[in-house]
């Protein structure tokens, strides 16, 4: 029949246009049914009409919508009249659940024809060719992932007069394939890594935006072409270490220091030492401490900051060892008769000024002039003697020249003896002073 014929023709064009984009594993689906018609109206015989077979093909667009097209034939009889029945449709499906059993909304737009055999002439171009609005409800019974049996039932309405508003009953079995390319980048979902973004066949879909050979899911830096080592990125000062792990990119450093120098090498780096050329620590930013007399002894902590010291002496100065051995040898020769701390005798004098000389000679660093005395007498007593021995060297010096400012005493009676108090000899060698610097603190 030419109508049928235009109909299967506009059938065909719909099936090619059907290709949208979807997210399903399974997008297509094809199905074949039986199917029965029910005459709707007034002066229609109500019965079922059997209907020949009809094929559908439906494309998944996106949570459970679809879209598809369908065609159908049959033979109506009403009364004693007989047509051949043929449609094509469009239509949009809706699922209204997952599972394996499915209900499902359809409706759509479509062309039904009742031919007698008459031609009449009409719109495409036959009066028996309708245009048809039809909507209705079905059910998928799942028997696998790919294989459904279909039962759906729609109410068609046509808008010519040589034709009849019918319900149409498809039951029949639907088989689901193909393997959706969700990016179109030619590689199937299936296959591809990356399905969401359109990729390079080489890489199993996913894309190398810089073309450094590294996917952009493994490339950390995809938009600027790099090396593998790099994961991808780029080592611009050439430190070993990938820029975006760099924090200093544009200058060459160490894996200690995330990529930024230290130049002099004080445990600071660079970009926060503000002596960079001058080891320093942390807490002055990585400069030295200032040391204004240059004595090693940081002016933080010189009690005698414009005065050359030592650091035993909190960088103050005092008298080095070689002297204050020779000063002890001259005191040993200091003596006092037992029970008085009179300075007495030429030689003790002359031994007095020897080491006035010597501190003359040697001007920075102060004494502490130790008194001594012989185990005779009572230990509060020998205290005091000792300290009144100490006090007359002391006032002895000064009187010769010496600076009060360099002198200062202190008395231990009996103890630290250098002879046998039972001895005179004894006695007389432990009635003494000497000699020790002074420490400031």
């Amino acid at each position: 029949m030419k109508n049928l014929k235009h109909l299967l023709l506009l059938s065909a064009l719909f099936f090619i246009q059907v290709s949208l984009a979807q997210n399903q594993k399974n997008p297509w689906s094809f199905s074949a049914y039986t199917n029965t018609i029910i005459l709707i109206g007034d002066n229609v015989d109500k019965g079922i009409n059997f209907g020949g077979p009809a094929f559908g093909l439906t494309r998944h667009l996106t949570n459970g919508l679809s879209i598809g097209s369908q065609i159908s034939i049959g033979n109506v009889t009403n009364f004693n009249e007989s047509f051949d029945y043929s449609s094509v449709d469009g239509f949009l499906r809706l699922n209204l659940r997952q599972g394996s059993i499915v209900p499902y909304l359809i409706g759509g737009y479509g062309l039904s024809l009742f031919s007698d055999g008459v031609e009449r002439k009409g719109f495409f171009p036959s009066s028996e060719t309708s245009r048809t609005l039809f909507g209705g409800i079905g059910f998928g019974f799942y028997l696998s992932e790919y294989a459904s049996i279909n039962l759906q039932s729609t109410y068609r309405t046509m808008n010519e007069s040589d034709g009849f508003d019918h319900f149409q009953t498809f039951v029949g079995v639907a088989y689901s394939f193909g393997s959706e390319d969700s990016d179109k980048d030619g590689v199937p979902d299936k296959k591809d890594k990356c399905p969401e973004i359109p990729g390079l066949k080489e890489y199993e879909g996913c894309p190398d935006t810089d073309g450094d050979g590294i996917t952009d899911k493994e490339d950390k830096c995809p938009e600027i072409a790099g090396k593998e080592e790099f994961k991808g990125c780029v080592d611009t000062d050439n430190d070993g270490i990938a820029d975006p792990d760099d924090t200093c990119p544009n200058e060459a450093g160490t894996i200690e220091f995330n990529g930024c120098p230290d130049s002099d090498s004080d445990g600071i780096t660079d970009t926060v030492d503000k002596c960079k050329d001058i080891a320093g620590p942390l807490e002055n930013n990585g400069c030295p401490w200032a040391d204004s007399d240059g004595d090693g002894v940081p002016d933080k902590d010189d009690l005698c900051k414009d005065e050359i010291g030592t650091s035993s002496n909190n960088g103050c100065p005092e008298l080095p060892s070689e002297i204050m051995a020779a000063l002890n040898e001259f005191g040993s020769r200091i003596y006092f008769p037992a029970n008085s701390f009179q300075i007495m005798g030429k030689k003790t004098k002359e031994v007095l000024e020897d080491i006035k000389k010597i501190l003359s000679e040697n001007p920075q660093g102060a004494l502490i002039i130790e008194g001594y005395a012989s185990s005779d007498g009572e230990e509060d007593y020998n205290i005091s003697l000792s300290i009144e021995r100490a006090r007359a060297v002391m006032r002895y010096l000064i009187n010769i020249g010496v600076s009060p400012d360099r002198l200062e005493v202190e008395g231990y009676g009996e103890q630290n003896p250098l002879g046998d108090n039972s001895q005179p000899q004894g006695r007389a060698v432990n009635r003494r002073v000497q000699f020790k610097t002074k420490k400031v603190k």
